[in-house]
């Protein structure tokens, strides 16, 4: 049962990580997600759609190995290669999107509900992970 709960929380973080992907590599320059990640004017969108693209893309791959990892983890049986590789993919990744979160509240504290955003579903498909 942990290990269904643990995959939950793994695919709506990869989920929100997609999602992330999308508004910072694709739909940067739209006024309704620059204001959402808190920049002034479409100037500022524009100056910092390049590293925005960039930093889409890090989310993005974090999400396929999180899927990658969930498919993995259930491919065969529990003590198998495949089993193992997913639950680690699954660690890592998961754990990078964990660290990825903390690194963000070093930028100051209205980095903090983002922060929480970003690392809360991950950090808990990791800790229940450890339990399977």
């Amino acid at each position: 049962m942990i290990a269904i709960i643990a995959t939950v929380f793994a695919a709506l973080a990869g989920v929100l990580h997609v999602a992330i992907f999308a508004m910072e590599s694709v739909l940067w320059t739209k006024p309704a997600v620059w204001r959402r990640f808190g920049l002034a004017d479409q100037a500022d969108a524009d100056t910092t759609r390049p590293m925005a693209y960039n930093q889409g893309f890090y989310n993005l791959f974090l999400a396929i190995g999180t899927f990658i990892g969930i498919v993995l983890l259930w491919a065969g049986p529990a003590d198998g290669a495949a089993a193992i590789a997913g639950r680690t993919l699954l660690l890592f990744s998961l754990g990078s999107m964990v660290a990825a979160a903390l690194v963000l509240t070093t930028s100051g504290a209205k980095y903090l509900r983002p922060a929480l955003t970003q690392g809360t579903l991950p950090l808990i498909g990791f800790v229940l992970l450890l339990f399977v």
